[in-house]
This record gives structure tokens, C-alpha cells and sequence, in this order.
């Protein structure tokens, strides 16, 4: 059997599936398995998991619709089955799908805007489910589409070598950080489509935040994100003004997971660098505000959500539209107006917690 995996939407989304894929690598031990994708993070993620015969990584968002229909075309009629991970509500995916043209395609079927995004394209379909997590619904989907049942789901999968976890040591130790140090790394960053920027927590007040770790437990910060949240970083770093806090400056996701591995605890908005963290089994602060926690809190890891549980929350679901507020009090008032003292304790709490 050929199957492929169509994992377009993120690089979070794209490691939430790697539960998923390890099940089918049990369960159908002599099937080829590729794998689509469109972010190099995603790319090097399933490469270092070993668990795809074959990645094609292709850019949608900057190549020429001719050539994106090129590459799709050139793919059509080499698999038996294909799948669009949780969550592809887009009918672009499920369009892509469709052209690939595998025997049985699997989707999971939307409760909101499904019919308008063209799900109806798929054969296989699991009706979503707003209490399942994303590594659950893919486990779900992919019982269904390949007949197995799975008696645990296994941990996210990020393996590291031996020498991404000594480089990682080479940095924490030309930066003066030992293993005698409290290490936190903050993520203040997060994806910026979709409005989805405001779901990340003011960075002011994770400058407040480090300022108190910095004083007690002493702790050393590490500030990570991508090429796009250098200026974030840099602002919270000099903002803070302490040589205690130190910008971890990767080349790679891999290099990022391999430092994130090193920390004591990991502070940060809903990002595909909060379920690095959990791949890396680290404690967790997740800062949530609008998001149905069900789908996204960390898992199989240590952690505490730093959220207000407001009442109009959660307000985003999974379609293409944009994030928005329907508060006329205060826009995001979930985010906004979450205290860093509440974060603060719930991190010291986290620290002192025994393993």
C-alpha cells in the first residue's frame, strides 16, 4: 500500500500528526509512506523522525498557481490512499487531495464551514469532534481509514542525535549556562495568520515576567523564535537589560527543539514551539486565550495553562476565518488583561514541582 500524508497547514500541526504516523508504521509495517508539506520546519521535522520514505516540500504560498497545479498533477495516481491531517479545513486541501486523485482519501469532516470548504471531495471521513485533542483526532481518522485500533497513543516524536544534543550544550556553555542553572525559555512569538497574532500575550508583560524569574529562582531566560520574531525578542531582551537573558539564535527547528530540550521549563503562546516543548517532555507554561484548549493543550508533558476562562471563551474554531473579538468591553480581554503575577506563580509552582 502507498500511502501520503498531506500535512499543509503548519509546523505544529504537522508534529501533533507524528503520533498518528508512528501507528501506521505499526500497524501496516510493509506500506510506503511520503509525506506533503509546505514549511521547511515541517520538512525537517519528519525527516528527523525517520518515519516517511519520502518528504516533498513544496512553497504554495510562493510559487505561481501553475506550478503548485504542476507539482499536484505530478503526483496523481501513485497512491492507494492519501490524508489531509487535523486540522485542513480549507478547501485548497481538500482540492489538493482530490487532484492527487489516491483510491481512498481521508478527511476529517468539519462541524463548521466543511461543505463550504469542499470536504464533500474526500471518501473517508470522521466527523470532528470538539472534545478531542489533535494528536486524538488524527488517531481517530487514521482507525478509521486503515481499519486499526489503536491501545495507546504514543508521545509526539522528535528524536535528537547525539551531536544536536552536544552543540546544544556548546551554546549553553559559551553563553556561561551550566546544569547548575535554572533555565526558562520564553516563546513570545507565534504564527501571524489569520489574525492569529492576537493570540499571543503582550510583550511587555513577558518582560515582567523575566524581570521576576531573573530575581527568583535566578533563573536564565532563553528567548527563542523564528527569522520574523527577531524584533519581539530583541525588544523583550533589552527591555529586561540583564545578562541573564540570552537569545537563542538557531539555524534550524531541529537546532531550536535541541536547546528547548535543555530547559527547565518553557513559557509560551500557543505555537508549534509550545508542542516542541512537550515533545522534548519539558514543563509547560501554555498562555491560551481565545483557542478550545481541548485541541491544542500540551501533551503528554508536565504542564499548567495560564488562561482567564472567560466566558466567551474559546472563540476560534477551525476554518478558514480570521481570529476575531466579539467583545465590546475590551478586544481580547482574554489575553490582555491576564496579570503577570498569575503566570509568575503558576511557573514557580511548575519549577518546584517534583518530576
Amino acid at each position: 500500500m502507498r500511502i501520503l500524508v498531506i500535512a499543509l497547514p503548519g509546523i505544529g500541526d504537522a508534529l501533533l500528526f507524528t503520533p498518528a504516523a508512528s501507528l501506521i508504521r505499526q500497524n501496516l509495517p510493509d506500506s510506503e509512506m511520503d509525506a506533503l508539506v509546505m514549511f521547511k520546519g515541517a520538512k525537517d521535522i519528519y525527516e528527523q523522525t525517520g518515519l516517511f520514505n519520502k518528504i516533498y516540500y513544496h512553497d504554495f504560498f510562493h510559487t505561481t498557481r501553475v506550478s503548485s497545479l504542476k507539482f499536484v498533477l505530478g503526483l496523481r495516481g501513485k497512491y492507494d490512499v492519501s490524508l489531509n491531517i487535523y486540522p485542513s479545513n480549507r478547501r485548497e486541501y481538500n482540492l489538493i487531495q482530490f487532484l492527487i486523485g489516491a483510491g481512498k482519501r481521508g478527511a476529517v469532516k468539519y462541524l463548521r464551514r466543511d461543505f463550504l470548504q469542499a470536504g464533500f471531495l474526500n471518501s473517508v471521513r470522521l466527523t470532528e469532534s470538539d472534545l478531542l485533542h489533535n494528536v486524538e483526532e488524527n488517531v481517530a481518522l487514521c482507525e478509521k481509514l486503515f481499519g486499526f485500533k489503536a491501545s495507546e497513543i504514543p508521545d509526539i516524536m522528535l528524536p535528537l542525535t547525539e551531536k544536536e544534543v552536544r552543540d546544544a550544550e556548546n551554546f549553553l556553555g559559551s553563553e556561561k549556562i551550566d546544569r547548575e542553572n535554572c533555565i526558562v525559555g520564553f516563546h513570545a512569538g507565534g504564527s501571524t495568520l489569520k489574525n492569529h497574532i492576537n493570540k499571543r500575550w503582550e510583550p511587555q508583560k513577558f518582560v515582567e515576567l523575566g524581570s521576576l524569574l531573573i530575581r527568583e529562582p535566578r533563573a536564565k531566560l532563553l528567548i527563542f523564535g523564528g527569522n520574523d520574531e527577531v524584533n519581539v525578542n530583541e525588544e523583550i531582551a533589552k527591555a529586561i537589560g540583564s545578562e541573564n537573558v540570552i537569545l537563542a539564535k538557531t539555524q534550524s527547528i531541529i537546532q531550536t527543539a535541541a536547546l528547548i530540550k535543555r530547559c527547565d521549563l518553557f513559557v509560551t503562546n500557543d505555537s508549534s514551539l509550545m508542542h516542541i516543548a512537550s515533545a522534548m517532555k519539558r514543563k509547560v507554561i501554555a498562555v491560551e486565550g481565545p483557542l478550545n484548549l481541548n485541541y491544542t493543550r500540551p501533551w503528554h508533558t508536565d504542564y499548567e495553562i495560564a488562561s482567564l476562562f472567560l466566558d466567551c471563551s474559546p472563540c476560534f474554531v477551525y476554518s478558514p476565518r480570521p481570529l476575531i473579538c466579539s467583545r465590546i468591553d475590551i478586544k481580547f480581554k482574554c489575553l490582555r488583561e491576564l496579570p503577570v503575577e498569575m503566570v509568575y506563580q503558576k511557573t514557580i509552582r511548575l519549577l518546584d514541582k517534583k518530576s
